[in-house]
């Protein structure tokens, strides 16, 4: 079947004369965004791109009007009244949804043929194009619409990679930053990211109430010295393994240099809680830890202060206290836990939750330990 054009609008007396016929193929090829409208009203074909915005429907054989809503001119109510605006331009939409808006012009077709409508997607068309998969093989080889889509591919294109790129360098950016907080040996934070942790903490506008504890390992010096430097990191690995199951998720457990560990218990400064989870690691540490078949025996004494014993946190003060409380702990015997008390000093919390005062001690070098 051909299409019989008519110069649409044309001024002078009388009809157009007829204009060269054209196949539904070449129809298809220069506006694939068209409806042909017969005589009766009903749509004799439409083009490969309108077929696609709606998948599955068949739109030839269907009245024009009971597929599209006429948004402007909103007079359009039978084919008479799409005749009389030949040459114009026109917006309707799809009655069914999505409601997708189309924009175009009318043109009259001689010999009682009805009219074209050659359509377009407007401004809608990169919601479409993602809507309904389009490329620019669905569009009129010179349509200004290519040229746009071959832009949006670019930036899309662009935009990909960028996010790849962002997402490779924030994975760096991590990894780097977990290493540099992470203690290489035992997995544990280090000493700066405790630094950082008690920076925040003691921040007034954080308000949250928290334990510090100053651990040291009793005996390992021993350790070294008869099973070697081997034997030692196997007892530091374990130990940052025991520490981690007995504290609890959201606490913070430091490896902070030698056989030193700092342990920052969030949300909580509840000297009876913090006795608990400094008793049950002392008993885990007392257990004999095996290196190639020979125990290694070693204890930890622990010192504890509570960031309510201060009325403006001071993250020095505070692992001073801490570790008065600490070298109170070996001084009293080795395997035990002392809290620095404000108003009460040092105090040596037993296993069976007793309490006794300890006398203060100034701090003295690591190396007496």
């Amino acid at each position: 079947m051909a299409a019989n054009g008519t110069a649409g609008g044309a001024t002078g007396a009388g009809p157009a004369p007829p204009g060269p016929l054209l196949p539904k193929g070449a129809l298809d090829l220069l506006m694939p965004l068209h409806v042909w409208v017969g005589a009766s009203g009903h749509i004799e074909h439409c083009g490969p791109t309108l077929r696609k915005l709606r998948p599955g429907q068949i739109l030839t054989g269907a009245r024009l009007l009971e597929v599209f809503e006429w948004r402007r001119p909103n007079t359009v109510r039978v084919l008479a009244d799409l005749l009389a605006h030949d040459g114009e331009k026109v917006q309707l939409a799809f009655r069914d949804g999505p409601r997708d808006t189309l924009r175009g012009i009318v043109v009259a077709l001689g010999d009682g043929q009805g009219a074209i409508l050659n359509l377009s997607l407007g401004i809608s068309v990169v919601e479409a194009v993602g809507r309904y998969g389009l490329t620019g093989t669905d569009f009129a080889p010179f349509d200004p619409t290519v040229e746009m889509l071959y832009l949006i591919e670019a930036q899309s294109a662009i935009l990909a990679e960028s996010r790849k790129l962002n997402k490779r360098l924030e994975g760096a950016r991590i990894a780097a930053e977990k290493q540099a907080f992470t203690d290489t040996l035992t997995g544990l934070r280090n000493r700066r990211a405790m630094d950082h942790a008690l920076e925040r903490l003691a921040d007034p506008h954080m308000s949250e109430r928290f334990g510090l504890m100053h651990l040291d390992l009793d005996y390992f010096k021993e350790v070294n010295d008869t099973l070697g430097h081997a034997a030692g990191d196997h007892v530091l690995r374990q130990v940052a393994r025991i520490l981690l199951a007995e504290t609890r998720r959201d606490d913070m457990v430091v490896r902070a240099g030698g056989d030193e560990f700092v342990l920052i218990c969030r949300n909580c400064d509840d000297v009876a809680v913090l006795n608990r989870i400094a008793q049950r690691i002392i008993e885990r540490l007392e257990e004999p830890i095996l290196f190639e078949g020979r125990p290694c025996r070693v204890s930890a004494s622990i010192g504890t202060t509570l960031s309510s014993n201060y009325a403006a946190q001071d993250a020095s003060q505070m692992l001073s206290d801490a570790d008065r409380a600490l070298y109170a702990s070996k001084d009293g015997g080795r395997a035990r836990h002392t809290v620095f008390i404000r108003d009460a000093g040092l105090v040596e919390l037993a296993r069976d939750a007793g309490v006794r005062p300890v006398p203060p001690s100034p701090p003295r070098d690591a190396a007496a330990h």
